[in-house]
């Protein structure tokens, strides 16, 4: 009796669901990026309680300076998020691309969306904990009221989407790891300038600029929540546009990562 080979293909695995691959790339990077956690928070943090301290010997907490006062309590708040989401990540990413450690990720049956939410929503996980002692101590340092502090659930991880897409794409995009590095920390110097001065101590140019970064709408959001009486429609449209750019750079750097992984 003649016997014949049996061949058999071995087939790559299935393309997991976005939802429970972002879960595992999430909970991967949680892990991963636990070991860093505390140098991680005390930079972003100390920074921007620096930077509120010093803006504190400028702007005053008279009714003349009450805006200005609010924009730098939110700018500062939302620069430990910049922090992460530009600086870090970029560098992260361009440091993958550098590495080969795209080619991990290629052989894993996941989405490229899964990565890049993955990856930013781990990182910026560690910021929470920043952006509310930031905020606290700024309502503190500025006579700002606690009363609506609760909106840095919505404003932290709106703003951390529409930075962190921005802050994979630069480190995805850029051909060489240290400008990947460049390129993450002129976004965080942008943050920080565009952000975190009053807008009304700028001159009508550099406003126009301020309006084009994603942030900017998350600190508008949180700034107009310190007032006595809230615009809330105001409020709702700044997250809406926070939203509506955090899916479209999350969505630039998806198409950065593959192009990046097929080119690695």
């Amino acid at each position: 009796m003649s016997t014949g080979h049996l061949s058999t293909a071995v087939l790559p695995a299935p393309r997991a669901a976005l939802l429970p691959a972002l879960g595992a790339v999430y909970r991967a990077q949680l892990s991963r990026a636990r070991v860093a956690r505390l140098p991680l928070l005390f930079v972003a943090t100390f920074q921007s309680l620096g930077i509120m301290v010093m803006m504190r010997g400028v702007v005053t907490t008279g009714s003349a300076d009450a805006a200005a006062a609010r924009d730098v309590v939110a700018g500062a708040t939302v620069l430990v998020v910049a922090f992460v989401a530009l600086n870090l990540l970029a560098q992260y990413f361009g440091r993958l691309r550098a590495t080969g450690g795209l080619d991990h990720y290629a052989t894993l049956p996941v989405s490229a969306a899964s990565v890049v939410l993955g990856t930013a929503g781990a990182y910026a996980s560690f910021t929470v904990p920043g952006t509310v002692v930031t905020a606290a101590v700024g309502c503190a340092l500025f006579q700002l009221s606690w009363v609506h502090l609760w909106v840095l659930v919505l404003v932290v991880p709106l703003s951390g989407a529409a930075l962190s897409g921005i802050g994979a794409a630069c480190g995805l995009l850029a051909n060489r790891q240290e400008i990947a590095t460049l390129l993450g920390q002129l976004g965080m110097s942008a943050a920080l300038l565009l952000g975190v001065l009053p807008p009304s101590h700028m001159p009508t140019a550099v406003q126009w600029l301020r309006d084009l970064l994603p942030s900017t709408y998350g600190v508008e959001a949180l700034a107009r929540t310190f007032a006595t009486h809230p615009d809330w429609p105001a409020v709702a449209v700044d997250l809406a546009v926070c939203a509506a750019v955090g899916v479209l750079s999350l969505a630039l750097a998806a198409w950065a990562y593959r192009r990046a992984a097929t080119r690695a």
